[in-house]
């Protein structure tokens, strides 16, 4: 059975993008609008990084660019809360909250990639999962 190792510089890396992502949610949840904005940057400039470290594993890559757009449409629901705009009407029913449907539906996409067509045509390849 092949395993798949993380480098422990890439370990320490994907740890503090953990650290980052809750301070991020927590100034999102206390309604510290700094804090929430301000950690949008490492939050998300780490999560492309990792993405593009596992890229030569469609596994992770997948994954990780499904985390990378979860990141994204996170972050702009938040800072539409933050600037009172969320609940603005878009076009019909649609608000602007509705927008992080889009980089939310791609990682959902990128998911479905992997595991409706990718794996299935590689069986052999290498997963973490």
């Amino acid at each position: 059975m092949s395993q798949y190792s993380i480098p422990l510089k890439y370990r320490k890396m994907e740890n503090l993008h953990i650290v980052f992502w809750l301070f991020k949610d927590i100034g999102w949840c206390l309604i510290w609008k700094p804090l929430g904005i301000v950690m949008i940057i490492p939050t998300l400039v780490i999560s492309i990084v990792i993405a593009y470290r596992t890229r030569q594993m469609m596994s992770e890559l997948c994954h990780n660019l499904a985390i990378t757009f979860w990141i994204s449409a996170n972050s702009y629901w938040m800072i539409s809360e933050f600037m009172n705009f969320d609940h603005l009407q878009v076009s019909g029913w649609i608000t602007y909250k509705h927008l992080a449907l889009i980089p939310f539906l791609l990682g959902v996409f990128c998911l479905a990639f992997y595991y409706a067509y990718w794996q299935p045509r590689h069986p052999d390849e290498l997963e973490t999962m």
